[in-house]
């Protein structure tokens, strides 16, 4: 029998503290998950349930001076608790990519999207300008992003939220990191637009075999999605099973609670032309 295949992603006793003129505060606390290659884990709760603390620490993204992160963080084996600034910005977007809930703040205004996409590339590796170009192109025609060329050529502000958001999805996927870490990103666009992003995440880990951390507080996006849920609830793991499981079978009364008030979608019956 084949042995089991170590977790991409490995956060074992997690615990996070911020810094008060009281004293050190809890944001998190005996967090433990693992992802293996290709699966699609969901990270659900309510806001302030700890869903961004944990991916904020996961990203090494926090002031040190005022937080204190205690625990183990492995990606592919290595420690990434305690690496220094310089070690994890290597790591950031080659290994391990960030998209966020507001595409907008992740794209400088007075430069156009191609220079900041081909600058991404050539961050991480020994690429040339026109190479890093072509890459970029490629990548976008392969998730379906239309006229990659012209779109290149935008400024952040001349496209809508949604189609920002797909770009920022290519470039965090065209280095063809271990694992993205998607912050609610479907939080601010209307339903066509989700439903996109979603299609688009998912082709991603189907086509390049990167594992996807999912937050969301909304459970309909992580029925469609998830291979596996974790629910948050006050900084703690409050319940964790498969998806199919999860959505029949809720143990925590916060779990419950979060499926009585989703909202409802089904990705196969949407029909979508994709468009600027």
């Amino acid at each position: 029998m084949e042995a089991t295949k170590p977790n991409i992603l490995q956060v074992r006793d997690l615990h996070v503290q911020v810094r008060t003129t009281e004293g050190f505060s809890t944001l998190v606390q005996g967090i433990n998950f693992g992802m293996k290659k290709g699966e699609i884990l969901g990270l659900v709760g309510e806001s302030g349930s700890g869903k961004t603390v944990t991916s904020m620490s996961i990203l090494q993204l926090f002031d040190q001076k005022n937080m204190k992160i205690e625990g183990s963080i492995t990606l592919q084996g290595r420690e990434l608790n305690g690496l220094q600034t310089k070690e994890m910005r290597e790591i950031r977007g080659k290994e391990i990519a960030f998209i966020m809930q507001n595409p907008m703040n992740a794209f400088t205004p007075v430069f156009t999207i191609g220079h900041q996409f081909v600058e991404t590339i050539k961050s991480h590796t020994s690429l040339t300008k026109k190479q890093a170009k072509e890459l970029a192109i490629d990548v976008m025609k392969s998730v379906n992003l239309p006229d990659p060329n012209r779109l290149l050529r935008k400024y952040p502000f001349q496209l809508s939220g949604g189609m920002l958001q797909r770009v920022m999805i290519a470039m965090a996927a065209c280095l063809r990191p271990s694992v993205i870490i998607a912050d609610e990103p479907t939080t601010a666009l209307d339903l066509h637009n989700q439903l996109l992003v979603l299609q688009l995440l998912d082709k991603v880990r189907s086509e390049y075999g990167t594992s996807i951390l999912l937050i969301s507080h909304d459970l309909a996006v992580i029925s469609e999605m998830a291979d596996d849920v974790i629910v948050m609830q006050h900084g703690r793991i409050v319940e964790a099973a498969n998806v199919f499981e999860l959505f029949d079978h809720p143990k925590h009364e916060c779990t419950k609670q979060l499926l009585n008030t989703r909202p409802t979608f089904n990705m196969e019956q949407q029909t979508i032309t994709l468009m600027v």
